[in-house]
């Protein structure tokens, strides 16, 4: 048996379960060892009937009664009555009728499962069964210890999944190391092939922690060296040197209506010392919700033009785009520094005067969206890009931008997500980092409230009385259309309802990514001008839209957002001088999670994402796509103490100048990675 040994060549693997095995990705010996338990069943912990608690519970039992019922098509319930000798229970499985023939037998099973109230009575969901261990019987199953649980298969019996791994048991303790022996030293790591059978086949706790510490270290590890070498390549690269230019500088703040603060002055001065190297700049502004980044990028630009250079920024949708063209225009044509909006929207003839223009060098800084790496898109002189919101774009599209120039501009990408250091790490670990962590003078805190279904009424009132000020109001909704599998309110229905009775007196739009992009635009632009009262929308609002007037924010099924999302749609209010409220309208009458009382009590963009990242992972911070792509089997990237050890080694391999092609299964496992992070 080898690693690249199909799974079909394996002894009780039959043809039908090779091709369950293959729909799942798994194909061979090596693809199997890698589909790691997601939980395990302690069976030495197993307690009485009588003494269950809530929870994931062990029980000892016999079989007295068991049946199953089709409720409607697809889903079968078989329900079993478990006994020992202190009491009864119930216990329930879905789709899984072959429990049945597996139970009727007067022999003892060990049951592993959640316990709890569930339809009016108390029960074990979905319990694995194991034959319990009976004394001087050599077919019974070894129950007194700790049993793995795999990600269920279709068509697969989880019991298949595990005969499988018992049966490749012998090759896990031949398994070839794959990382530098000195590195396992160093750090107090087992071996990978003690971690992959301490994860398979587990005889203590311990040895799980174990296993998962070495395994997640390895995928940090490889992430992390990857992002370094990225680095590394990039400092190989010439562009263009543009000179600090400190008259240009000092007009641009001058003529501004407010002062910079110092984060802004400061990520400022990181950005324009970039700019004088003739390696080109590889930067990530991340700032809070209206902390000023477009005024930092505009600085830069006004910089970049004056040198001779062009500067063309990428947002990620065209109300975004336009708003920024309208910002930089105010700040910049004082300066005879021109800005040109290129959209889906810039048709005939003015687009083809504005692509003549951008490729003569009569336009210094272009504004647009996916426009701005269209073919026919060709610039004159171009030395700076800006990527707003950079995780909204693949690489791909990032790239594309980069190589419209004769040589590598320098690149700012900028972002309103904070971004916890352990993914600036990691998963930004070739990027040099700004961070804007001030809000502008005058801001005040936006006041945030949860509230229950039952309280509607009471928040409507609220929200009127706002209104009658003079205010504007957004409610978010998360989906689009109606389903009737799904209590989520659609942002359809959500719009009827209130502009026909309890804001029928306002004037109400509709906003949301399926409209006509011309709609779009006209909607955003009526609540812009103070034409309506109040907006129903999706998120699409969720980036970068500029309304000061606008005091309320209302998010319906607040829960099923995450804190950041929500965070950066509270940030949507509180950009004028007016008190500002964010209410968080739960899904139903259960009590708020700990994760909305995070954000009801902090204002913190980068503490709330902390929290984020602990308890939903990475997707919701770098964008779904590359998450999807990370593939992370072991590692959390909230393990902070384990991300600064694979830090430190991936840090002394580049710097000791380690051969990397030395080690077969870590290159490969870092030039998967150097592509997927993010520039390369």
């Amino acid at each position: 048996m080898k690693l690249t040994t199909p799974l079909a060549h394996i002894k009780g693997v039959g043809p039908k379960t090779a091709q369950a095995l293959s729909a799942a990705g798994l194909e061979t010996v090596a693809d199997a060892l890698d589909f790691l338990p997601r939980a395990y069943d302690d069976y030495s912990a197993a307690v009485n009937i009588a003494d269950l608690q809530p929870g994931k519970v062990t029980v000892r039992a016999r079989c007295e009664s068991i049946s199953t019922r089709i409720v409607r098509r697809g889903l079968r319930i078989t329900t079993a009555v478990l006994a020992d000798d202190s009491g009864k229970v119930k216990a329930v499985w879905f789709n899984q009728s072959y429990r049945e023939s597996q139970l009727r037998s007067d022999a003892e099973f060990v049951f592993s499962g959640q316990f709890g109230m569930q339809y009016n009575s108390y029960q074990i969901s979905n319990p694995s069964v194991e034959l319990a261990k009976q004394t001087n019987s050599s077919d019974a199953q070894h129950t007194s210890g700790i049993h793995p649980v795999y990600k269920s298969i279709k068509n697969l019996r989880p019991k298949t999944v595990q005969d499988l791994l018992k049966n490749l048991r012998p090759i896990m303790e031949f398994l070839p190391e794959t990382l530098p022996e000195y590195i396992v030293q160093r750090q107090s790591l087992v071996s990978r092939a003690e971690a992959v059978r301490s994860l398979h086949a587990p005889n203590n706790h311990q040895e799980i922690t174990r296993g998962r510490e070495r395994l997640a270290f390895e995928e940090l590890f490889e992430m992390i060296l990857a992002a370094q070498l990225n680095k590394q390549e990039q400092t190989k690269l010439t562009g263009w040197r543009i000179p600090f230019n400190q008259l240009v500088v000092k007009q641009f703040v001058e003529q501004l209506p407010f002062p910079l603060t110092n984060a802004q002055r400061r990520a400022a001065w990181q950005i324009l010392q970039d700019l004088e190297s003739e390696h080109p700049m590889n930067r990530l502004l991340q700032g809070d919700v209206g902390s000023g980044k477009t005024v930092v990028a505009g600085l830069v630009a006004a910089e970049v033009a004056q040198a001779g250079f062009q500067t063309a920024i990428m947002a990620p949708t065209e109300i975004l785009a336009t708003q920024h063209a309208k910002t930089l225009d105010e700040l910049l044509s004082p300066f005879g520094v021109s800005v040109a909006l290129l959209t889906g929207h810039v048709k005939g003839t003015a687009r083809r005067q504005l692509l003549d223009n951008l490729a003569n060098g009569d336009i210094d800084v272009v504004v647009g969206t996916h426009a701005l790496i269209q073919e026919k898109v060709a610039y004159h002189k171009l030395g700076f890009v800006v990527i707003d919101e950079q995780h909204r774009f693949g690489v791909k599209q990032r790239q594309a931008l980069l190589q419209k120039a004769d040589y590598m501009p320098h690149l700012l990408s900028m972002t309103a997500t904070p971004i916890p250091r352990s993914l600036a790490l990691t998963l930004y670990g070739e990027l040099d980092i700004s961070i804007l962590d001030e809000l502008p003078a005058g801001r005040q805190p936006i006041a945030t409230k949860i509230w229950s279904p039952a309280s509607a009424p009471k928040l409507y009132e609220t929200i009127d009385h706002e209104l009658a000020q003079g205010r504007q109001a957004y409610v978010i909704c998360p989906l689009i259309d109606d389903n009737p599998d799904n209590d989520k309110k659609s942002v359809e229905a959500e719009y009827h309802k209130l502009a026909k009775t309890m804001f029928r007196h306002r004037r109400v739009g509709l906003l949301h990514g399926k409209l006509p992009p011309e709609e779009k635009a006209a909607v955003m632009q009526q609540f812009a001008d103070g034409e309506l009262d109040m907006l129903v929308s999706t998120t699409v609002v969720e980036v970068g839209v500029d309304v000061p007037n606008a005091t309320v924010m209302l998010i319906e099924n607040a829960d099923n957002f995450g804190l950041s999302q929500l965070h950066q749609l509270r940030g949507r209010v509180g950009r004028g001088q007016h008190q500002s409220f964010c209410h968080l309208m739960l899904s139903g009458h259960d009590k708020p999670s700990q994760r909305l009382k995070e954000i009801e009590k902090s204002q913190d963009g980068f503490y709330l994402a902390e929290v984020d990242l602990k308890l939903r992972g990475p997707g919701e911070i770098y964008g779904r796509a590359q998450h999807g792509a990370l593939n992370l089997k072991i590692a959390s990237l909230s393990d902070t103490p384990l991300i600064a050890r694979a830090q430190m080694e991936a840090e002394r391999f580049v710097k000791e100048g380690q051969d990397l092609l030395q080690y077969n299964h870590l290159a490969r496992a870092v030039s998967r990675y150097q592509r997927l992070t993010t520039l390369n």
